[in-house]
């Protein structure tokens, strides 16, 4: 485990928080990489201080295994830390740090599987992709997708090393985030009634929005998740300029984490259908305009495929499971890739949370796993 632990607390000392710079961080990975050997392409972020990296050692074929893990981490700024968060901190069973569950724990790993490389001459290539800004909506891994079509072939398997406790997860939900701006009209508030009034517009839209939950709540849906159908979820909402003036913008801020086999268009249009029914209620036109920001696609894979199988050889028989959170899975998903994603780490008990840590046993069971799947390529 020394090797692991080492560059875990390489790791964490990089603070790549998602509006920060990852540079570092690629830098340090990518000359590692390759004095193992391993050839590397730099991947530019619409934003300059930021890459993603991709580095491959072995014949240059289809098959082989590609492992991906993000670099950024989210906030520490409010949350009550009793520990150093950008310092590796080793307390009984747990080393302690910002990135240690999520997910610098499996690249720590991933990293020290790639040096051992060098002491096995493999029969199907071996890759590494680290992405960057997945903590906000998987921007990165979207904004590298073109590069990655030709740089990953055709890997027998994605594995993904978000935290699972190592179970092996073969599902999570899409997700897309909107921006809701609804318009009324300013005007004095003594003659509020001649005039459209924003926040009447929003909080129609709130009931509407409401009752497209209840709908969604009745769907069958997805035993294999705690709530096993798709939600709509309203985080913010800002308007009004003063109590005497009518309010003439309003915005909302809001998520659709919809089932992989529901589409995303299919959501989308019930809530363009509930803006329409606000409009007509208030006896206005379009006067409510709903903007997709960041998405990412769902994860829905055969828990009876070749790549789950070799997975459960590698990890001693884990079970399968679905996810609640995200990850970058889905895209690789839609490239038609095997995409899967097992990790250490408890993302419901330690992820994103202050002093968040990782058991030292659940590092010790991914590089045993990771042992397990090198072996495989050299067979």
């Amino acid at each position: 485990m020394s090797r692991e632990l080492e560059l875990l607390e390489r790791l964490v000392a990089f603070p790549t928080i998602s509006d920060q710079s990852n540079l570092d961080l690629i830098d340090w990975a990518q000359n590692l990489l390759q004095e193992a050997g391993f050839h590397t392409t730099r991947i530019p972020a619409s934003d300059p201080k930021k890459a993603g990296l991709h580095a491959i050692v072995g014949p240059r074929q289809s098959g082989g295994i590609c492992l991906s893990a993000h670099t950024d981490v989210v906030p520490v700024k409010g949350q009550n830390w009793t520990r150093a968060p950008f310092s590796l901190t080793r307390e009984g069973p747990h080393v302690y740090g910002r990135g240690t569950t999520d997910m610098k724990g499996f690249l720590a790993c991933a990293l020290a599987a790639a040096e051992r490389m060098k002491n096995h001459e493999i029969q199907r290539p071996l890759s590494l992709l680290l992405s960057y800004d997945e903590e906000i909506g998987c921007v990165g891994l979207s904004e590298m997708l073109p590069h990655l079509r030709g740089l990953l072939a055709e890997p027998e398997l994605v594995l993904v090393g978000e935290p699972t406790s190592m179970q092996i997860a073969t599902g999570h939900k899409g997700k897309t985030a909107y921006k809701v701006t609804c318009r009324g009209e300013a005007g004095h508030s003594a003659l509020s009634p001649l005039f459209v009034n924003a926040i009447h517009l929003a909080a129609r839209f709130v009931e509407e929005i409401r009752a497209l939950q209840s709908e969604l709540s009745a769907c069958k849906g997805d035993r294999s998740y705690k709530i096993p159908y798709s939600t709509v979820h309203i985080g913010r909402i800002n308007g009004g300029r003063a109590l005497n003036i009518v309010p003439d913008l309003v915005s909302l801020d809001m998520e659709v984490r919809h089932l992989a086999q529901t589409a995303a268009s299919d959501v989308f249009e019930k809530l363009s259908t509930a803006a329409e029914r606000v409009c007509a209620a208030e006896g206005c036109t379009d006067a409510i305009k709903i903007e997709p920001a960041a998405s990412y696609p769902g994860l829905d894979h055969d828990p009876k495929s070749s790549s789950v199988a070799l997975l459960r050889a590698a990890t001693g028989g884990s079970s399968t499971t679905k996810v609640p959170f995200g990850t970058e899975a889905g895209f690789f998903a839609e490239l038609g890739l095997n995409a899967v994603v097992v990790g250490p780490g408890d993302m419901a008990a330690h992820g994103h949370k202050p002093d968040e840590k990782i058991a030292i046993g659940e590092i010790e069971s991914c590089a045993d796993m990771l042992d397990k799947l090198l072996l495989h390529l050299t067979n």
